[in-house]
């Protein structure tokens, strides 16, 4: 029961929101040039990207809420429990695949992605950080503004060719990493999930915490929510096919629908999680069905017990 709490419920951040049974969060330099994160050179290991740019993952707690007292704080631990026998389940057959998760900027990736990561044992890196820490830049919005999104682009197609040669990683990209066919051919290395949220939601989400840090949001004037949905709209029609390239779907809108709530802004990033599980387990277990149908046998029986 202690290691269920320990993986319960990470502290509030600005998120999709929260349900009833429980809290949660969601979640110029003009001679500048293209920075490689090699591993044969400057990478190394997973472990010495993790050292040199990302931050560790925080550990999962619980948190009692003021309204729902010990009942809350049970169900957080039940889910907790539930997430971790499943990534038992799936660590196995992943047999150290890369997780690459994928989806509109707001989506949660790097808060489902370090929940991931945690529970499977795996290092977490948000490739958007990645990019910062090797042009030298603050932010994405930043290298925008001083260089181009072009620019961006090719330090992030550089930073996902390093990562795509290591293994045990969770890796959250950025919104529009899919729109390069060279992206996909590094991501296929490993297994991708693609986290499909409402465009209402994200708007909402976006408006409130503001598009500051999103370049290809920021609007010098307008109402934050109509200008976030107007401008989501447009990159879902140019991104909806390329996103659809995930090997993994996870529909908030479905997984809200089976958990009784009528808002996806009232899942945990926990709930996601879980159903990212199921769902990678779903494909592991086909895609090792068409290459070897002994082994899949033998996934059936390890599942069954």
């Amino acid at each position: 029961m202690e290691a269920g709490v320990g993986l319960a419920l990470q502290s509030r951040a600005a998120g999709f929101g929260s349900g009833r049974r429980r809290r949660a969060t969601y979640g110029g330099e003009s001679g500048a040039r293209t920075v490689s994160l090699r591993a044969s050179d400057q990478v190394g290991s997973p472990a010495a990207v993790r050292a040199r740019v990302a931050k560790p993952v925080v550990p999962l707690r619980a948190k009692k809420s003021s309204g729902g007292g010990h009942e809350n704080l049970h169900n957080s631990v039940d889910d907790a429990l539930l997430l971790k026998r499943k990534s038992e389940e799936v660590l196995f057959q992943l047999n150290g695949r890369c997780i690459y998760l994928v989806g509109m900027m707001g989506s949660g990736k790097s808060t489902v992605g370090k929940i991931l990561a945690e529970v499977l044992g795996y290092s977490f890196f948000d490739s958007d950080k990645l990019v910062e820490q090797a042009v030298g830049m603050p932010s994405v919005a930043q290298i925008f503004k001083v260089h181009s999104e072009a620019f961006f682009r090719d330090n992030e197609s550089s930073v996902l060719r390093d990562l795509s040669s290591m293994r045990r990683l969770v890796v959250a990209t950025g919104g529009g990493a899919v729109i390069r066919p060279v992206n996909w051919k590094n991501m296929k290395k490993g297994l991708s999930v693609w986290l499909d949220v409402p465009l209402e939601a994200l708007a909402r989400r976006i408006a409130k915490v503001g598009t500051a840090s999103r370049p290809l949001l920021d609007q010098p004037s307008g109402d934050p929510y109509t200008m976030a949905f107007s401008k989501l709209s447009t990159l879902a029609e140019q991104r909806g096919d390329a996103y659809a390239n995930a090997d993994v779907r996870v529909s908030l809108e479905e997984i809200a629908s089976k958990l009784g709530h009528d808002d996806v802004s009232k899942l945990t990033p926990i709930d996601i999680a879980l159903e990212s599980l199921h769902k990678i387990e779903s494909f592991v277990v086909e895609d090792t069905a068409v290459a070897d149908p002994q082994t899949e046998s033998q996934a059936q029986r390890i599942h069954t017990l």
